[in-house]
């Protein structure tokens, strides 16, 4: 094994000076839009700065662009457009092994000056969408690969910023501001996705390896309270990504060998329609490492537990002349792992307790298509129509006579299919102000059957078999409006109608933001906000015993309500440095609880491999979130960033009994600390070096009744002290060295991410074996190295 990847680095190196070239020179290309409408500007002048002598160029017809022979490195670029904003983007990364295509988009000055353009002001960290103006930022594909830890998935990247944290290093679920991860919102494209995580089950947001390919993303934004009115049916956050075009003009190919897998991808011009526009394809594939690694005949120590996955995403961009710029895309996906059967498995991780045996496999395919019509500059219409397949299959199975004796116990097949219309009409009536309103049309039809083995009758008794169909119908309304350039508010309104129960919901959305002083800026947002429960916990049956018959006793149960406030203030001490802070109290009602468990809430549900399906469930729960965050940040320029985020938080529930209570996420407090260099080595190499520390509050958990475990021989949890208590602080350094270098027709890429490198023991769960009689531990991961090679030509 040691041999072949000494030959793998010393035949890329070799590649790399086959092709090398002392003047190596890329291209620069992109689209210059209206940052409300999208509308291409045409005549806009790029300049790239530093250049000597000035290197320029202004947009077409099509508000394309193009800078020829631009050296290797970071280079900067200003876009100037009169009567807008000038924007500056720094510090992009030209390689040989890839154009670099950018979109910018400028904002029209509020105030009418024809001739005069107006003083670059949209920063770096900004939302792409217009119409959010606090507990919002976007991100870039370059920050979830570079950030030490995050392991090319956006979701773990995000979990350094104020008020996000996670609470177990197997997985990726996102827990903002004291909020189960179920409440968190993926939209891809403008489609709302499921969960598009492999190992994910249904109902959860959350898993160990994301489907979500950041080499196919552009910039995207993450939101985290009092969104705006167009995202509905989400009580914590929201992700909106976006995808990337392919290359309209040139074939590229990526290969790359990672945490994530064993990945190709392809993109490239295939067609040219009447108005002069290329359209362009782009597609991924990945498969598991550790697979690929098995099945060559490499021993992995774990014996059958070796996760296996596969998943490719599409687009395909195909803009026309007369019906709008059509867009096909999709994303697809399975998984599949056997646990705990074998002496060889880890007895204690944070996927499989001890005395289980679990086989589990989940699915999800996702295929949409976009169009985007212009009726002219300052109106358009974006239509998208949408389906999607979502699975998970479980068995379940008891593991006794130490490990020599399994016992067949749950058996569980979960199936959802979508089919998704949603339409939004944006108009820009004038600098100052512009609107749109939109509406989703959601289609569900679901099929769950789930079934136990019963220890008197020795056979599998079928507990539930659901099928069945749901409508969920939503609409909206927003308006942003410009007193001046420096006065900005942002109202809306989200309506939302599920069929299945007949509720009702008119939700309120309101944010204004101030720049009361020159680089200082105040914004204040409400919303109150939605969410359907997971669609199984509608369906599930109870057994009456007089009757001698199920009836459902969860179809009523309406949706959890949340009202979010949040205050902002926001100094940019200068263009690559600045410090945020944000206060914010959530109330959130009607939550599900029950009578028979009087301290169970569906607010503590989510960030694990299933969702409890209580019966006999009513909307009296209550919780509150509330907090203080801190941001101090500098981009990247002069070679070098750091992030600092703080949040302190407390997050508290009541059940059905009333008693306040911790929520399962209330970790109260999180603190990361990250930073980053990098150094030129000659004209082709570059040598990256970030690190990452985290330390946060442990996790709650619900304590084990040792007497009542040994008694009844099955573990048994004390539900009466519920998230009083939780494990010591979680504390982790992460470190990651990265090499760039060049050629003259390919780049490549070698990383190392070496996670949790002080070997830090974060305890996950403590759990009991009644076989063993005695208590365990399990740890949150220990330290890791994750390779990385990357090649682009």
């Amino acid at each position: 094994m040691k041999k072949i990847l000494i030959s793998i680095v010393l035949l890329a190196i070799n590649l790399t000076g086959i092709f090398a070239n002392e003047n190596m020179t890329q291209t620069i290309r992109g689209t210059v839009v209206d940052a409300v409408t999208g509308y291409p500007l045409i005549g806009a002048t790029v300049i790239l700065l530093d250049s000597d002598p000035l290197v320029g160029t202004i947009t077409d017809l099509n508000g394309e662009f193009q800078l020829k022979n631009i050296p290797l490195g970071r280079q900067s670029i200003e876009v100037r457009y009169v009567g807008y904003h000038s924007r500056v983007i720094s510090n992009l990364l030209l390689t040989s092994g890839k154009e670099l295509v950018v979109q910018v988009q400028l904002e029209e000055s509020a105030v009418e000056m024809d001739e005069i353009v107006v003083v670059a002001r949209k920063r770096k960290d900004e939302a792409q969408n217009e119409m959010a103006a606090i507990s919002a930022r976007t991100f870039s594909v370059e920050e979830t690969e570079r950030f030490a830890g995050s392991l090319g998935d956006p979701a773990r990247m995000v979990a350094n910023y104020a008020g996000v944290m996670t609470q177990n290093d197997s997985r990726n679920d996102i827990i903002i501001r004291g909020n189960s991860p179920m409440g968190v919102l993926w939209r891809l494209e403008g489609v709302e996705v499921p969960n598009p995580n492999h190992f994910g089950a249904l109902g959860t947001t959350g898993g160990p390896v994301s489907m979500i390919n950041n080499n196919l993303l552009t910039n995207s934004d993450f939101l985290t309270g009092a969104f705006p009115a167009e995202f509905g049916n989400a009580t914590a956050g929201v992700f909106d990504l976006n995808m990337r075009s392919g290359n309209n003009q040139k074939l590229e190919f990526t290969g790359q060998i990672g945490f994530n897998g064993f990945e190709a991808g392809i993109e490239g011009p295939f067609m040219t329609p009447q108005n002069g526009r290329k359209a362009s394809y782009l597609a991924n594939f990945r498969y598991s490492t550790l697979e690929v690694m098995d099945k060559l005949g490499f021993s992995l120590g774990t014996g059958e537990a070796v996760p296996q996955y596969k998943d490719l995403t599409f687009l395909i961009d195909l803009p026309t002349s007369k019906i709008g710029r059509l867009k096909l895309f999709g994303l697809m996906g399975n998984s599949y792992i056997e646990l705990g059967r074998e002496a060889t498995d880890t007895l204690e991780n944070a996927y499989n307790g001890r005395g289980t045996a679990t086989n589990f496999g989940s699915g999800l395919g996702v295929i949409g298509l976009s169009d985007l019509y212009y009726f002219n500059e300052k109106t358009r219409l974006k239509t998208t129509l949408s389906y999607q397949r979502t699975n998970s299959k479980t068995e379940l199975d008891s593991v006794k006579n130490n490990g020599h004796e399994i016992v067949p116990f749950i058996r569980s097949d979960q199936q959802e299919e979508k089919i998704s219309f949603s339409t939004q009409f944006r108009q820009k009536i004038n600098a100052r102000n512009n609107y749109s309103i939109g509406m989703i049309i959601d289609f569900y039809h679901i099929n769950y059957v789930d079934s136990i083995n019963h220890s008197d009758w020795d056979h599998f008794i079928t507990y539930n078999n659901i099928s069945g169909n749901m409508m969920l119908y939503r609409t909206y309304g927003q308006w942003q409006h410009k007193f001046n350039d420096k006065l900005t508010a942002y109202s809306g309104v989200h309506f939302q109608h599920f069929g299945l129960t007949g509720e009702w919901s008119a939700e309120p959305r309101l944010s204004l933001r101030w720049q009361f002083k020159e680089r200082h800026f105040l914004s204040v947002g409400y919303g109150l906000h939605s969410q359907i429960q997971p669609k199984a916990v509608y369906f599930v049956e109870t057994y009456n015993s007089e009757s001698d018959t199920y009836h459902r006793t969860n179809e009523n149960i309406k949706s959890t309500k949340s009202n979010h406030f949040v205050i902002g203030y926001d100094y940019a001490i200068n263009k690559d440095f600045r410090v945020k802070a944000e206060t914010y109290y959530q109330y959130l009602y009607k939550v599900p609880v029950t009578v028979s468990s009087p301290e169970f809430s569906l607010i503590n549900a989510g960030d694990f491999f299933g969702i409890p399906l209580e019966d006999s469930l009513i909307n009296k729960g209550t919780g509150t979130n509330y907090g203080l965050e801190l941001t101090v940040e500098k981009f990247l320029s002069k070679g070098y960033y750091f992030l600092f985020t703080a949040s302190v938080f407390d997050s508290k529930y009541k059940g059905y009994d009333g008693i306040i209570r911790n929520s399962a996420f209330n970790g109260n407090y999180v603190f990361n600390l990250l930073a980053g260099y990098e150094r030129n080595i000659g004209k082709k190499t570059m040598i990256t070096m970030d690190v990452k520390t985290v330390w946060a509050g442990g996790r709650r958990y619900v304590p084990v009744n040792i007497e009542e475990s040994v008694k009844t021989g099955s573990e048994v949890r004390d539900w009466g002290m519920a998230y009083e208590y939780k494990y010591n602080d979680y504390f982790r350094t992460d470190l990651r060295i990265g090499i760039k270098r060049n050629g003259k027709r390919l780049s490549q890429e070698w990383g190392i991410d070496l996670q949790n490198i002080t070997g830090y023991s974060s305890v996950f769960m403590k759990g009991f074996d009644v076989e063993a009689g005695e208590t365990y531990t399990v740890y949150q991961q220990g330290f890791a190295p994750m390779f990385l090679y990357r090649i682009q030509f």
